[in-house]
């Protein structure tokens, strides 16, 4: 009898679609240290290349969005894909390239988290990126986690308070997002608060997450990290829900874990290797 040569397992499989971060704290590097954290293979298609540190971004590279989409059919094409992880997109035509090859290979999970502006501040996309972002990806994606900065941008007006972020989820699920993870870190206060919002739910059914603030210089790359996260379990099979949880759960560890660290001069990465996983084989 016939036997196939193919092993009867694989692993779960997570794409990062996101820049370069040369410290290593953000982008696909967090991402990539995430999936290893979570059990995943980690794959990327580079968008940008920015050469930075602990103290900021001090030049953006971009990736030509046709080179964007050969990373991510070659990946496609032949290691297959669970989940994905998009992050920085410099372009509206690299929005627009994504979005394509997205509807192209039907990827079932993806997570976007709509990297407008750098840690330390620095504009990262143009205002018709943004506008491209929400037409062409929003309806295609399976989870938008904007923090406040970045929903306020999205929505042109501000996120006031713990009160607003029921109003502001609900304006971001009108833009098109099947889901919404609004994380409410940049909000006053010891308490933090994030909302998981799915579209015809009623608010009464959504997730809260809280927790309180933990004070840590190193930060640099928890949008990344809690997003990458979220893709991670999602490759694992997990519901969306869970997912949230466990990614929010894991991303809190990593700040706590990495408070006492020092690295570099300013603003420095999260302990992603606090608990590791073996990587996780599913069967076929």
């Amino acid at each position: 009898m016939r036997t196939s040569s193919h092993p009867p397992f694989q692993y779960p499989r997570a794409l990062s679609i996101a820049g370069s971060d040369s410290g290593g704290g953000a982008g696909v590097q967090a991402d990539l240290k995430t999936f290893a954290a979570l059990g995943c293979h980690g794959m990327t298609a580079i968008t940008a290349l920015t050469a930075q540190n602990t103290l900021g971004v001090r030049s953006i590279h971009p990736v030509p969005a046709a080179f964007v989409q050969a990373q991510i059919e070659a990946v496609a094409e032949d290691i297959g894909v669970d989940a994905i992880k998009i992050g920085m997109l410099h372009s509206a035509e690299t929005v627009r390239v994504v979005a394509r090859t997205i509807e192209r290979f039907a990827f079932r999970h993806v997570v976007l988290d709509p990297v407008m502006v750098a840690s330390s501040g620095e504009q990262l996309m143009e205002d018709a990126t943004v506008a491209a972002l929400v037409d062409e990806l929003f309806p295609l994606v399976t989870l938008v986690t904007p923090n406040l900065d970045e929903a306020t941008r999205l929505l042109g007006r501000p996120v006031r308070g713990l009160g607003d972020l029921e109003r502001a989820c609900t304006e971001l699920l009108a833009l098109g997002a099947p889901a919404v993870l609004l994380k409410g870190g940049h909000l006053a206060g010891a308490e933090l608060v994030d909302v998981l919002a799915q579209a015809g739910t009623g608010t009464e059914e959504w997730l809260r997450l809280s927790g309180p603030r933990i004070h840590s210089r190193n930060l640099h790359g928890t949008g990344c990290t809690l997003s990458a996260a979220v893709a991670g379990f999602l490759a694992q099979g997990l519901a969306l829900d869970e997912a949230v949880r466990r990614a929010h759960a894991y991303t809190r560890k990593a700040i706590e874990t990495g408070v006492d660290v020092l690295t570099g001069a300013g603003q420095g990465p999260l302990n992603h290797g606090h608990a590791p996983m073996s990587m996780q084989r599913h069967r076929r």
